[in-house]
């Protein structure tokens, strides 16, 4: 999988240094993926949700922090549309169409 937006995890972890291991780790594994449907995800990261509109949810660091992402499977590509603590999470109202 190409990772879109890695950026954007680190301008995250740079702020939250808690973050990065757990969020680095993340990228990696999923930069090695070869993922074509949720089944495949899950082989990798059984803690992830399928919220909708081709969003998931990934728990990272035991669920301190949530990222969403949107995955597009035909061109194997990844972006990254959220990353932020449980608790900012909790406040997005429409996870599937951020």
């Amino acid at each position: 999988m190409r990772v879109i937006s890695r950026k954007t995890l680190i301008t995250y972890y740079s702020e939250h240094p808690q973050a990065k291991d757990a969020l680095e780790e993340w990228y990696n594994k999923t930069n090695n993926a070869e993922w074509h449907n949720l089944s495949d995800i899950r082989n990798t990261f059984n803690s992830v949700d399928y919220a909708g509109n081709q969003h998931y949810v990934f728990n990272i660091k035991g669920n301190d922090f949530r990222l969403v992402v949107v995955i597009k499977f035909s061109p194997m590509h990844v972006y990254t549309r959220f990353v932020g603590t449980h608790a900012e999470y909790d406040r997005i109202a429409d996870i599937k169409n951020i």
